[in-house]
């Protein structure tokens, strides 16, 4: 079963709906000259790049007509050699010179476009050597933009620095590291250093530079009581699961005491292995998920003791599809960005979903689980996706059963790496 993502980008991307959030067009017609992106406030993330010409007006002051008739020419892959080099910065010039050759239409008088959007963020800059320190407030958890390690001016992290080791204003080096290392933690420390990330340009002195943001999820409980009979319900009104920690078992005295004689309560550090990876397993990337304590108690793991499931789970923001057995599951990111799937089921887990003229013996087994990761090595890191919610592709974990297929998934801009569920 794939884990959990926290990158939770899909809040951010939410971001550039907001009344907050500011979008620029820079044209630069002289491809000798420098373009200069750069945000008052927050952090670029560049979203539309053009490198020659797509209309017969822009730039076209003192031109020929044949210089401009090609309405057709563009360099290929402008938008992912930008965000590499500007998406996290406050300020990013580049030169035409960084997209190499060869060139896309010549003897046509070519322009640079590029469409950014400033995203309110926390910006970090850390010299090499030192400690990057991200922190969010109680409640939240980092979610990385965008990280660079090297050197594009001669001001930053200079003091008492030989003139040769700043000198280099042209040491780029995007980085994922950040991201993988303290996505989804509320704190997290990482040292700027070439051990760490590598040496884009010997000799000269570097710096790290991390945008972040800080994000709310909620975090609830469920506790219950008592016989491997009762039904433990975790819900999302919005987003989906993923499973914190789980105990069955008792670790007080208190937990569902009423009515319990002393002695069924005295051992407090009862707990059954692999609880929580049982509740995992069955829950995580669903909006619900009911279980009967028996599915964890298959062993008692202090005979005697009267023992609860105690349950905590986050709600994480996602896009939540449902696709009955023999349909097509489409899973749809917008333009620009990529699919990843934070956990996919193929089964049935209650009576209510795609039940429409079934009859009853194909609905009545609610305890058909079966995660797979089949979705995710299908459709992860693709802008589109589709896939036949049916046996075939599955496998049938009940044999007589009318399944579904539950997909939970956010839609991600490449070069940001979303990570699993970190250990609390």
């Amino acid at each position: 079963m794939l884990g959990l993502s926290t990158t939770l980008l899909l809040a951010a991307t939410c971001l550039l709906t907001s009344p907050g959030v500011s979008t620029e067009t820079v044209i630069t017609c002289n491809v000798d000259t420098v373009q200069r992106l750069s945000c008052d406030i927050g952090v670029i993330r560049v979203e539309e790049a053009l490198y020659g010409r797509a209309d017969a007006e822009t730039c076209s002051e003192g031109r020929p007509p044949n210089q401009l008739a090609n309405t057709e020419c563009s360099q290929g892959e402008i938008v992912d050699v930008l965000k590499r080099r500007c998406d996290g910065k406050t300020v990013c010039e580049v030169s035409v010179n960084v997209f190499g050759t060869p060139d896309p239409c010549k003897g046509t008088f070519k322009y640079l476009q590029t469409k950014y959007t400033c995203l309110p963020a926390i910006r970090l800059v850390t010299c090499e050597h030192s400690l990057a320190q991200l922190q969010c407030d109680q409640g939240q958890v980092i979610s990385v933009y965008g990280g660079s390690y090297g050197r594009y001016d001669q001001t930053t992290c200079t003091y008492k620095r030989p003139a040769s080791q700043i000198q280099n204003v042209d040491c780029s080096q995007h980085t994922s590291i950040v991201s993988e290392s303290c996505n989804g933690k509320n704190s997290c420390t990482i040292k700027a250093s070439n051990s760490v990330f590598g040496d884009p340009c010997y000799g000269t002195y570097k710096y790290l530079e991390v945008a972040y943001t800080c994000l709310f999820v909620s975090t609830e409980r469920a506790i219950t009581c008592g016989s491997r009979h009762n039904v433990q319900r975790l819900s999302c009104d919005i987003g989906v699961i993923g499973v914190r920690a789980a105990l069955f078992g008792r670790s007080d005295s208190e937990t569902c005491s009423e009515g319990r004689p002393e002695s069924q309560l005295t051992n407090t550090e009862c707990s059954q292995v692999g609880t929580v990876d049982v509740l995992k397993r069955r829950c995580d990337g669903k909006r619900e998920c009911e279980l009967n304590i028996q599915v964890v108690g298959t062993t008692d793991p202090c005979p005697g003791i009267y023992k609860y499931l105690d349950t905590y789970y986050t709600c994480f923001p996602a896009i939540y599809s449902v696709t009955c057995e023999s349909s097509l599951a489409h899973l749809q990111c917008d333009e620009g960005q990529i699919i990843f799937v934070y956990g996919a089921h193929y089964g049935r887990s209650d009576q209510t979903t795609c039940i429409y003229q079934r009859p009853a013996g194909q609905i009545s087994n609610v305890d058909c689980p079966n995660p797979t990761g089949k979705v995710a090595d299908s459709c992860n890191g693709k802008n589109s996706c589709t896939i036949r919610a049916s046996n075939s592709v599955f496998g049938d974990s009940c044999p007589g059963t009318y399944k579904y297929l539950e997909v939970a998934y956010i839609c991600e801009y490449p070069g940001v790496i979303p990570q699993q569920l970190p250990e609390y």
